[in-house]
């Protein structure tokens, strides 16, 4: 296995916070699917934090600002603070928004070591930031532990010397590798560290875990982390695309993107491989070059290659006139690095993929490529003992399509679940008034007693309709071990004046309206 390469990551913290123009002081938090992603430092002053869910994020900090995470925004965002990096190596490589990295082996030598290379950028990048957020500087041996290295969070760059990586990650957590399922087998197997793991012989972590838990002990030992398997591509993998007359507006090069990314797939495909990384070539009608990396933990899908392709090329034609092209971009080209055996799934010769299957397939990754990857979701069966659990919305490409549950399988019951059938619309934080004859609000004891029957409901607080039927409760009291997920109600079947059937439940003290019949 090659020697690690010598490497700088630029982390600027609270990056989609800043995209949102949330400001340090404001207690603010981006959310995807219902759940905090990131948060300010005001807000994380109160307890609202990563994976939280909106109204538990909403009772902790009432005046918290929302916003829905929007990663090209980010992309856009994040474009000058890397423009500033440019000024002292041409070739960055982006992993996501807020996050850039790069060889530092020639800069280090041209402006005079690690240290005044890295005091250098973190002086470029803070004048660019403005005060909005903080950047952290990490210089190790490898990605993954100068990644380490700058999420450290000290008052100055992080530089971990020449071959001490290893000592470096071997005392930190085994759970920094950010693969779940490997991490908690390594747990349970009582690997607590890096270094715990790093110790295992590499036949042997490939006997047990395969590629991915080789590429993850080589990560682990402060080793080149390509993958065992990752080569470095030929050179008629390059896929060009002349654009005529010249692109300016970023919905014009979208489609170009997806045709890029699309020709680059196909020749891939061909030779059985995918890559990881992918570098980003445009050329404006004045002869002006704009280059730009980016880096994926595994294989690049269709799908992420128009993303990436496309968050550049509006961070490039939405920049500032400064450094955004001239005139429109005459040429785009794409080429990958580290490729890696292409995965397929292998089909039976009965109830395998169908012809419409194909074409399913094919307008997702049409949708994906108009909409971006995140904002194209389906629809899985996870379980669960609430309508909202059971069935989840993933984006499609993190999900099999031929091969995703629509139904509970028999042998995993849900004990505690409600009874078939399931609402047919669910709401979210719906808030709704149940009171008795005597309109005094129906109440709930920990038992599950109610104060009095329910007669009339209210969802505006001015029409009342008298409830005809109503059914239960059924309690529910989860994970009552983790303050921030626990969860413990009781929830009800009521029937209106109109026949209108409706699933709510008592909670804190209120009532809310789960879903309809």
């Amino acid at each position: 296995m090659n020697e690690p390469v010598r490497t700088m990551v630029v982390w600027c913290t609270d990056w989609p916070v800043v995209a949102a123009d949330i400001t340090p002081d404001q207690a603010g938090a981006v959310l995807h699917a219902n759940r905090v992603v990131a948060s300010s430092e005001a807000a994380r002053t109160v307890g609202v934090t990563r994976g939280l869910r909106r109204r538990e994020a909403q009772r902790r900090c009432p005046e918290l600002i929302i916003a829905e995470r929007d990663i090209a925004a980010e992309a856009r965002a994040f474009e000058p603070v890397v423009s500033a990096i440019e000024r002292f190596t041409p070739r960055i490589e982006l992993t996501q928004p807020g996050t850039c990295l790069f060889a530092t082996r020639g800069p280090s030598r041209y402006f005079g070591g690690d240290e005044t290379l890295a005091s250098l950028v973190e002086t470029a990048v803070r004048e660019t930031l403005d005060g909005r957020t903080n950047c952290s500087i990490g210089i190790a041996d490898g990605v993954f532990a100068a990644r380490i290295a700058a999420r450290a969070r000290t008052t100055a760059p992080h530089i971990v010397g020449i071959g001490e990586s290893p000592d470096f990650l071997a005392p930190l957590p085994i759970t920094l590798l950010d693969l779940p399922e490997l991490t908690d087998v390594l747990w349970r197997l009582g690997l607590r560290t890096l270094g715990d793991f790093a110790t295992l012989e590499r036949t042997d972590v490939l006997g047990r875990f395969g590629r991915e838990g080789v590429g993850a002990h080589a990560r682990a030992a402060g080793l080149d982390e390509r993958l065992p398997d990752a080569v470095d591509p030929p050179d008629d993998l390059r896929a060009t695309i002349t654009l005529d007359p010249p692109v300016e507006r970023i919905d014009q090069a979208a489609f170009a993107a997806r045709q890029l990314a699309v020709e680059l797939h196909e020749r891939l495909q061909a030779k059985g491989a995918a890559c990881s990384r992918v570098t980003i070539e445009a050329e404006s009608e004045h002869g002006e070059t704009f280059l730009r990396g980016w880096r994926h933990e595994g294989a690049l899908s269709v799908a992420a290659l128009t993303d990436r392709v496309r968050w550049q090329l509006d961070g490039w034609l939405n920049a500032s006139p400064t450094v955004r092209p001239s005139g429109g971009l005459s040429r785009l080209s794409l080429w990958p690095e580290d490729l890696l055996p292409a995965t397929g799934r292998q089909l039976g010769f009965w109830g395998g993929e169908t012809e419409a299957d194909q074409r399913a397939g094919r307008a997702v990754a049409r949708l994906e490529a108009l909409v971006g990857v995140e904002n194209v979701q389906v629809a899985e069966w996870r379980g669960g003992r609430e309508p909202d659990d059971a069935i989840r919305l993933f984006p499609a490409s993190a999900v099999d399509l031929g091969e995703r549950q629509l139904s509970p399988p028999d042998e995993r019951p849900w004990p505690g679940s409600l009874p078939s059938p399931s609402p047919v619309q669910l709401f979210s934080e719906q808030p709704i008034e149940v009171v008795d004859v005597m309109q005094v609000p129906v109440s709930v004891s920990g038992r599950g007693d109610l104060s009095a029957p329910p007669a009339s409901i209210s969802l505006d607080g001015r029409r009342w309709k008298p409830v005809v039927a109503w059914a239960g409760p059924w309690l529910l009291d989860e994970r009552w071990w983790d303050p921030q997920r626990s969860r413990r109600r009781a929830r009800f079947q009521l029937v209106d004046e109109d026949g209108a059937a409706l699933l709510v439940y008592v909670e804190r003290g209120g009532w809310w309206l789960a879903g309809t019949y």
